[in-house]
């Protein structure tokens, strides 16, 4: 057990961690509390971190199941654990955020040798419960990288549709960059780019990122299988595995609509790097006929 000023000193770090980072920075989060058990992030309303009508992107909200779940883990199992990764994490989404600051509030479930577990909650200020976390941590102490996969890819088909050309336009996913570069027939192909304020302190891109542009993947895959129209739409959960810290590049995400219930979409999306998967997970997307 390491001794008292040490803890705090790891505890500090993984503050610095989160409040410096590029990526977080540009969200604008804050950390309220912080210990090797519990942490407490505040992420005020910005119109940057937003779909239209000033609603909190769904990336968002997963970022910050991802940070306050990295703060938690880092502390706890120590600054000699890195480079640390997502080896697992559920996001279910519960109510929209509309122009509120939101908190995220972490909590270590349990402690192993390399891998931590941390529930997460994410809500507004006002107490409205906005999304619900569960987050495997590993630590990798320093292990050789992990062997990655090839990415499965597409078809190479470049057809953006009516509604690629506008989703860089919102304005979270113009902020990161992120353009659509083929959305139809069920499928997508977005790209983010690589840039400074989508970085992870540690120089590569930030999870957070990762899973939104996962999410925001999934979501096009959806989009893709109906086409526009009068709808409503959102993203009730999405599970994701992150299989090595993310590199300094640019990633290219791959959605496929793998099955239709009426109004949910089961999307699966493959994240790669020069060609080799980062990350995978499927994503649940729903969209319902707007009658009003």
């Amino acid at each position: 057990m390491p001794a008292a000023g040490a803890r705090v000193r790891g505890i500090e770090r993984v503050r610095r961690w989160v409040e410096g980072s590029p990526f977080s920075s540009t969200l604008g989060v804050s950390v309220d509390a912080l210990s090797d058990t519990d942490a407490c992030l505040r992420l005020p309303y910005r119109d940057a971190n937003t779909n239209p009508g000033r609603v909190l992107h769904g990336g968002v909200a997963a970022s910050l199941v991802s940070l306050s779940a990295h703060a938690v883990g880092r502390a706890a199992l120590g600054a000699e654990s890195g480079p640390w990764h997502t080896a697992g994490a559920q996001v279910t989404y519960l109510a929209a955020a509309i122009g509120e600051e939101i908190l995220a509030r972490a909590s270590l479930l349990r402690r192993g040798k390399e891998l931590c577990f941390v529930d997460v909650s994410v809500e507004t200020s006002a107490g409205k419960p906005v999304a619900k976390g569960l987050v495997a941590l590993r630590g990798r102490f320093g292990a050789a990288d992990a062997v990655l996969c090839a990415a499965a890819g597409d078809d190479g088909a470049s057809d953006p549709g009516v509604m690629g050309p506008h989703i860089g336009r919102t304005p979270f996913m113009g902020r990161l960059g992120i353009r659509v570069e083929h959305m139809a027939g069920g499928r997508s192909r977005l790209v983010l780019p690589w840039r400074n304020e989508n970085a992870d302190s540690g120089g590569g891109v930030h999870e957070g990122a990762v899973l939104a542009l996962l999410d925001t993947t999934g979501a096009m895959a959806g989009w893709a299988e109906t086409g526009p129209g009068r709808f409503k739409a959102s993203t009730p959960a999405i599970q994701a595995q992150i299989v090595a810290p993310p590199p300094r590049a640019d990633l290219v995400a791959f959605g496929r609509m793998l099955q239709r219930d009426r109004e949910l979409f089961l999307c699966d999306v493959e994240v790669a790097a020069r060609g080799a998967v980062m990350a995978r997970g499927t994503v649940i997307y729903r969209i319902v006929t707007d009658t009003t």
